[in-house]
């Protein structure tokens, strides 16, 4: 049979298998060039994945971390604002125990502007006295009033270290909904 077909099917034969050896190997090349766009595409994915996953996990200790050091800071706050009551408190206290001391200076500087008119002997021991206890509340006033500038002071003192923890607070918490709108962009 091979007899046959002769130098012509030969020819014929080996031109056929080779265009079918091209073709396949063109079709090849064009899986090979759509299968490197794939692979491509999939280590582009895999690689974006792997990120937000890394994102992720590291996240979760900083929300961490950010919580509580928001909770320290409100506690902090809380404190300072009990201490600010307290002092507040003690000025008002001082305020009103400096109007009693006044109101009773007036009162015994009455009492000695009469003793003093008066021309009876009791009357200038009664003088004499009236005298010494205005010294006496005099004193004690100016010990109140001493009290009232240090818890003035103080009270100024601890409404600005107020202030400054209130703005560490609003930080924390600005970085906190920062973090936050980052999560919600990877989900």
């Amino acid at each position: 049979m091979m007899a046959r077909i002769g130098r012509g099917g030969v020819v014929a034969a080996v031109l056929l298998t080779g265009a079918v050896s091209l073709s396949g190997q063109s079709g090849s090349s064009a899986r090979q060039e759509a299968g490197g766009e794939v692979l491509n595409a999939l280590l582009l994915e895999v690689r974006g994945l792997r990120a937000a996953m890394e994102q992720m996990a590291s996240a979760g200790p900083r929300v961490q971390l950010f919580a509580s050091r928001l909770q320290l800071q409100e506690t902090r706050i809380n404190n300072m604002i009990r201490r600010l009551d307290t002092v507040r408190d003690r000025v008002s206290e001082t305020q009103q125990e400096i109007s009693r001391f006044q109101m009773e200076e007036k009162q015994l500087e009455a009492t000695l502007g009469e003793q003093k008119q008066s021309n009876d002997p009791g009357a200038r021991e009664e003088a004499s006295m009236a005298t010494l206890l205005i010294g006496g509340v005099k004193t004690k006033m100016a010990t109140a009033t001493a009290a009232l500038n240090r818890y003035t002071a103080e009270e100024a003192q601890l409404m600005a270290e107020l202030a400054t923890e209130q703005g560490r607070w609003t930080a924390i918490n600005q970085q906190l909904d920062e973090l936050e709108r980052v999560l919600a962009v990877t989900k």
